[in-house]
């Protein structure tokens, strides 16, 4: 198994930022892709960010661009989201994922946008307005 821990949400104010992490520890795999999703109040979980093992294939969701950036450091097998100019709508709890299948460019996107297969509990972000 796999266990994914995040951290590093919390309060802020709109334009804000923060810095989520992911840990994976347990069974980590040689290569794999991993991502970010979240889910508002009374809203479905929807796709965030997800990138590959290089790290040179990263694809966002349209309302993040611009403002949100996916990396990771293999070393540590953490990934990170940088969340810069936050709005009161990305208020959701966060999710870190991860999937033994590798990706490449729109493919990330196209086979992850559903979800992943292993998942973290949560990590809480509230933007205050």
């Amino acid at each position: 198994q796999v266990q994914l821990v995040e951290s590093g949400g919390g309060l802020v104010q709109a334009g804000g930022s923060l810095r989520l992490s992911c840990a994976a520890s347990g069974r980590t795999f040689s290569s794999n892709s991993m991502g970010w999703f979240r889910q508002a109040p009374g809203k479905e979980r929807e796709f965030v960010a997800v990138i590959n093992w290089s790290g040179d294939s990263k694809y966002y969701a349209d309302f993040v661009k611009g403002r949100f950036t996916i990396s990771r450091d293999n070393a540590k097998t953490t990934v990170f989201l940088q969340m810069n100019n936050l709005k009161p709508e990305d208020t959701a709890v966060y999710y870190c994922a991860a999937d033994r299948r590798d990706c490449s460019g729109y493919g990330c996107y196209r086979l992850y946008r559903g979800g992943m297969s292993y998942w973290g509990k949560g990590t809480l972000v509230t933007v205050s307005s």
